[in-house]
This record gives structure tokens, C-alpha cells and sequence, in this order.
């Protein structure tokens, strides 16, 4: 067998000397075997293509290559297909650069004037925070105190990172790992230049109340505001605010913020994939995943599958586009559960997509508010903020007593408030949900 994975090499390097035009340099590529390192170092050698590294840790199946040219034109030639199959090679695509949703400016939530401090499983926070429409609508205290759980296990929220110094997110926080740099930690400020927290140019604090993203308002010194202001740092926040959704649902659970978007909101698929595979060797019970792409990737349906093999429960957004058109990862049910985004008044969101290719329930998505960098909270609006609020209560379910997995989580969390036939399930109902959940035992 070795000698003839030579031979086709050096005739498919024969066959591509001189006839393939040159493309734009460093095109990123996904590509997945059954062979190895070794398989995709060889097809490499022969298709004119760089191994950067593993992306699934020590499993050694999904890697990431580039390449100066085309890689999939090169590997449409038949001797390189044929090494392909020879290799075990299951898959190359593209690595694509994913983009975190926006939704139409909205209202800031009036809990953003509601600053009086209170007790919240031993931090203080907000009371607007605390006591918003949305945890009152879900039945969220009503749970905890019912079934004496605020969350356990550890929640892997991939995102834009977080505040590591929020107050509120400190004692629950892990160190996380920035997938876009290649190192631990997942500090949401590395991404801004010339922004600190909290503080304005003179040293003092001067807060109020402004817009600061698409669909953000926050309460931000001055000086900092005017950095985020749009542009590269469009997104500057959304990790917060959904690690600070996590939190509210179940204050006592780890969070493990794993950055693998940029503060313009743009990630690469590469990257997701990694966390994924990361989250599970982290011992992660359950994964939030607050973003979605059009395109379906076999590399992320993996990991994905591997996740769900290790018993880990995943939670995606449905998706801000008002259509009820396939978004992934929401549409690999039944290994994710979709969230849409409902009003205050149960009905759901415009923006929200729908139907059951994407949503299995719903939850509020509509001002809601959350944790915000510089040790502040913000309210905002999003699928992206609904998803948080179920994958929290999966580790209240986590708490209630183990043996969380895909499916009993799912069923759980289906019995929910009935609503429209485009919604699935319904509106997320945490009572109903544990309850269901401990029926089952």
C-alpha cells in the first residue's frame, strides 16, 4: 500500500506542475480522515497544501490546512481523488468565516435604570438584572426555589469571550481559551485597542446610558463608548451578555467561555470546531452556541456528533433572519435543540426564524438584559440571547441530578408553554421543564 500512495503522488504532482492558476494565498481548508496526520500530510505533499495543525485535540481526525491555490479544483483531478480515497481522506470544504447575526435597533430594556444592588447567589447584581420580564416569564425563580437547584456541572458558551473581571460572572468564570489567538484565556477586551474597562480618560467614572452596538444598549463610561461605536467591534459584548444569560438561569453552574468569534462578530468555522472538541475534553455537561451559518459543514456535524457521543447537550439560536429556511448548527436536530426568540407578550419575535427544521422551543429574546463589559449590564435582542437562557436550564437540570444527555434534556425541555405550530414546542417553561426532567428518573 505505501508504494502506491507514492506512485500516485508523484504522478499527481506530475499532473499539477504548471496547471493550476495560482489563487489568493493562504485559503483555509477543514479536512477530516481516517488516516491520521500522516493521510493529510501526504495528500498535502501532492496537492500543494500546508497542515496548520489538529483541531479536535488528540483525536486526530479533523485538521486544518492552506493552501496558495484552489484546493478543491486541484483535488477534481482523478489521480488526486483516487489518493484522496486511498488516504481515508472523509472530507475537505472550505473554512468559513461565520458572522453573528444582527436583529433591527431596539428599545432599551427599562431594568437598565433599575441599579439598586441585590444578593444573587452570593454576588451582587442589579435588580433589573434579576427580576426582569424575561426570568419572571420562563417561571426561572420559581424553579430554583421549588426544586432547590442554581445549576451544576460545567456550560461551554462559544462566543465572543467575556469580561473576566465582571463582578457578577468572577466566581463562577474558568480561564476559558481564545481560539482566535491560540492561547488560554478569553478576554473579550484583547479584541479593543485604546478601551478600558470601566474607567473614562481622566481616571473617574461617567456612566450613562447609550447605543453602542446594532442592537445594544449599555451602560458604558464615556471614553469607552465612543471606541465601540460600531465598526470592528460591533459585537464588543455579545459573549458577556450571553455568559451573563447562563448565569442568571443557573448562577451555581461553571462557565467555561471559549472566544472563538472576534469583537466585529466574524469567527471562523475552524475555530468553532475546535472549541467544540475542546468543550468536551474540558468536561463540559452542556454547550451554548449563539450564532448560526446557512451552510452545512460535515466537519462541524463531527463534532457535533462527537459531543453528543460524550453525552455533552448542545443549544444553538435559531437565527435572526425571519425564515424558516435550514441554519446550522440549529437543524442538526436531534443532536441540537434550535431556540427561537418569543416577545414579553408570547408571541413570537419578528426577527426571529421558525418552523421545526430549526427550533425544537423558544424564549425570550426581546430587550433583554445582561452582564456587559466594564463590570456594567446591557439589554439587547436576539435568538442569540434566548439560546442562553435553555442551555442554562439544562444545568439546573444538571443540578437537579445527573444524567443529563441530548435526548431526556430535549424531552424535558419540550414540555413547554404551547404557542404557534411554527414555534415547535412552545415557550420555555424551567419549571415545567425540571420537573418533567425528574419525572423521568
Amino acid at each position: 500500500m505505501k508504494r502506491t500512495l507514492l506512485v500516485f503522488a508523484a504522478l499527481a504532482a506530475i499532473l499539477l506542475a504548471g496547471s493550476q492558476p495560482a489563487a489568493a494565498a493562504n485559503q483555509r481548508y477543514i479536512v477530516r480522515t481516517t488516516g491520521g496526520l500522516s493521510s493529510v500530510l501526504r495528500l498535502c505533499e501532492s496537492a500543494n497544501c500546508q497542515v496548520q495543525g489538529s483541531l479536535d485535540g488528540n483525536i486526530g481526525q479533523t485538521y486544518l490546512v492552506t493552501s496558495s491555490q484552489n484546493l478543491l479544483a486541484n483535488l477534481l483531478n482523478p489521480i488526486l481523488n483516487l489518493l484522496e480515497s486511498l488516504l481515508g481522506i472523509q472530507s475537505i470544504e472550505p473554512d468559513q468565516l461565520l458572522s453573528i447575526p444582527g436583529v433591527p435597533l431596539q428599545s432599551a430594556a427599562a431594568g437598565l435604570s433599575e441599579t439598586a444592588p441585590v444578593n444573587y447567589y452570593g454576588t451582587l447584581v442589579w435588580n433589573g438584572y434579576v427580576n426582569q420580564p424575561a426570568a419572571q416569564i420562563i417561571n426561572l425563580a420559581t424553579a430554583q426555589s421549588s426544586f432547590q437547584v442554581s445549576g451544576a456541572g460545567i456550560v461551554a458558551d462559544i462566543d465572543t469571550g467575556v469580561d473576566t473581571t465582571h463582578p457578577a460572572l468572577m466566581p463562577v468564570l474558568l480561564p476559558g481559551y481564545d481560539f482566535t489567538r491560540n492561547q488560554p484565556g478569553a478576554s473579550e477586551w484583547l479584541d479593543v485597542s485604546g478601551a478600558a474597562p470601566g474607567m473614562s480618560s481622566s481616571g473617574s467614572q461617567s456612566t450613562q446610558t447609550l447605543f453602542v452596538q446594532q442592537s445594544t444598549a449599555a451602560v458604558l463610561d464615556q471614553s469607552t463608548a465612543a471606541v465601540l461605536d460600531g465598526g470592528p467591534y460591533s459585537d464588543f459584548g455579545h459573549g458577556t451578555m450571553t455568559a451573563g444569560l447562563i448565569h442568571l438561569a443557573a448562577p451555581t453552574a461553571q462557565i467555561l467561555p471559549l472566544k472563538a468569534f472576534s469583537a466585529n462578530g466574524q469567527g471562523n468555522l475552524s475555530n468553532i470546531i475546535a472549541a467544540l472538541y475542546y468543550a468536551v475534553q474540558q468536561n463540559a455537561g452542556v454547550v451554548n452556541m449563539s450564532f448560526d451559518t446557512t451552510v452545512p459543514s460535515p466537519a462541524l456535524s463531527a463534532a457535533i456528533a462527537h459531543a453528543n457521543q460524550s453525552g455533552v447537550v448542545l443549544v444553538a439560536s435559531a437565527g435572526n433572519e425571519n425564515t424558516s429556511a435550514r441554519v446550522y448548527p440549529a437543524a442538526l436536530n436531534p443532536n441540537v435543540m434550535g431556540i427561537a426568540s418569543t416577545s414579553d407578550s408570547n408571541v413570537k419575535s419578528s426577527f426571529s426564524n421558525y418552523g421545526s427544521a430549526d427550533v425544537w422551543i423558544a424564549a425570550p429574546g426581546e430587550n433583554v438584559m445582561s452582564t456587559y463589559p466594564g463590570g456594567t449590564y446591557a439589554s439587547s435582542s436576539g435568538t442569540s440571547f434566548s439560546c442562553p437562557l435553555v442551555t442554562g436550564t439544562v444545568a439546573l437540570m444538571l443540578d437537579a441530578r445527573g444524567g443529563v444527555n441530548q435526548a431526556n434534556a430535549s424531552a424535558a425541555l419540550a414540555h413547554a408553554q404551547r404557542l404557534t405550530p411554527n414555534l415547535n414546542h412552545g415557550r420555555l417553561d424551567v419549571y415545567q421543564a425540571v420537573l418533567f426532567y425528574l419525572s423521568t428518573r
